[in-house]
């Protein structure tokens, strides 16, 4: 049925792409939503939204667009390929301060909440490693090259006073840390993602593999540095073999865009996402974990547009 469902929602987007008005109809402005790879949670959800909008405001039509994630969508919305997108909260830290490798963004907004991203530390049970101190030495999966996933990799490693020189890394997506954990080409995988995840679901059912605890006193490490992430736990049952609640971290996802995107579309989404929530729960259960309360605490600035609107719902 799911997937029945993701074809209607890029069907029934790509249709409302084809909707144009003649020289006496009203203009329709267009706009666009980076989201991700198609084999993730951005890129139907991003179509759930995108359809949802056009559906609601004859007067524009949103397109979710397929992209390298988080890094790739801020570096197009500040050259204006695109009007909004899905970024992780230490990526649109690090855009928005110019931190490592990204230029600076200072006009980078949040405009409406995500889920969180979870910290899963996946482990071969023959490998000995016991703690995130343990990857020492170790072949490590550390996401897609200038992911979200990576930059957290980084942080987190930090947080151990471990960095690239003391592992021997891999930049390998969610499906591939799978496999190679299965076929025991690496040891462990640090992935950034939301649960259930997939990978993960099929890591801990095909390979013989153990989810690593972050305890809330390295946790507290971690956040002295990087205070957008927050405590969080994979609770019991999850995954196979997971019999106790795995106490670890979490850093939120976002809908960002430029200060300078006008109202209308800021304040439409957030209202998609107060009233049609159970829309976007069915194309996939983990935008029940979506809460507009977080907006109380973002890693960079809320939209102007945002902040009204929230000023305005209290």
């Amino acid at each position: 049925m799911l997937q029945h469902y993701l074809r209607f929602v890029v069907l029934f987007a790509a249709l409302l792409s084809t909707v144009s008005c003649g020289d006496e109809g009203p203009s329709v402005q267009f706009l666009s939503i980076g989201t991700g790879g198609t084999g993730g949670i951005y890129y139907p959800l991003g179509g759930a939204i995108a359809s949802i909008l056009s559906a609601d405001d004859a007067s524009r039509q949103y397109t979710a667009e397929v992209t390298g994630g988080s890094v790739e969508n801020i570096a197009r919305i500040a050259n204006g390929q695109i009007d909004l997108g899905f970024a992780i909260g230490s990526s649109a830290r690090a855009a928005f301060d110019g931190a490592g490798e990204l230029d600076a963004v200072p006009g980078l907004r949040v405009v409406a909440p995500l889920y969180p991203n979870v910290a899963h530390v996946l482990v071969r049970d023959d490998s000995g490693i016991e703690s995130v101190a343990d990857l020492a030495d170790q072949v490590v999966s550390v996401g897609s090259a200038g992911s979200g996933t990576e930059q957290f990799a980084r942080h987190l490693l930090g947080a151990y006073e471990l960095d690239y020189e003391d592992i021997d890394e891999r930049f390998l997506s969610f499906s591939e840390s799978s496999a190679a954990l299965r076929d025991g080409a690496i040891d462990a995988a640090i992935l950034s993602v939301g649960y259930p995840a997939a990978a993960v679901l099929e890591a801990t059912t095909n390979a013989a593999v153990t989810l690593v605890p972050v305890p809330p006193e390295d946790a507290e490490r971690l956040r002295a540095t990087h205070p957008y992430y927050a405590p969080a736990a994979i609770p019991a049952g999850t995954y196979s073999g997971v019999e106790a609640d795995v106490p670890t971290v979490s850093v939120m996802n976002w809908i960002v865009a430029m200060e300078d995107l006008e109202a209308e579309p800021a304040v439409a989404l957030l209202n998609a996402l107060r009233d049609r929530l159970q829309v976007l729960v069915r194309v996939n259960g983990i935008a029940a974990q979506i809460d507009l309360s977080a907006m109380a605490a973002t890693p960079i600035p809320l939209h102007p547009a945002a902040e009204r609107w929230l000023q305005e719902s209290r």
